[in-house]
């Protein structure tokens, strides 16, 4: 499978929907040199509350459907709508309410990897 990078039209379409949804603390992590990773990309961004949460993930998935022709190959955390994780295998998009994110502090846990912030 072909590595992707920041410049991939699936990566923008991510970031497009989540911000046309007004997600907040919008950040990304290039896990490509890091041999255990399970992905090349991390996107990671913050909901206010549940519906927005929803709505960030459901778009998400309609516009890497809509402009790459792409489907998750797996997402979590649709009923417990406090992390919702959309598993495109080279990108993997974590759509968090802010305790969860405050807890499992993703970007700390990757500490290694390169990060930028997109908001």
């Amino acid at each position: 499978m072909a590595r992707l990078n920041r410049n991939s039209k699936l990566f923008k379409s991510i970031l497009t929907a989540i911000k046309d949804k007004k997600a907040e603390n919008i950040v990304s992590l290039d896990l490509r040199k890091i041999p255990e990773a399970v992905a090349d990309f991390f996107v990671i961004c913050q909901a206010s509350n549940a519906p927005q949460l929803k709505a960030i993930a459901d778009n998400v998935e309609a516009e890497a459907k809509k402009n790459c022709n792409e489907l998750a190959f797996k997402h979590e955390g649709r009923k417990a709508q406090q992390w919702i994780l959309i598993d495109y295998i080279n990108i993997v998009v974590h759509v968090m309410l802010p305790e969860p994110r405050k807890f499992y502090q993703l970007e700390e846990m990757w500490s290694d990897a390169p990060m930028i912030q997109h908001d």
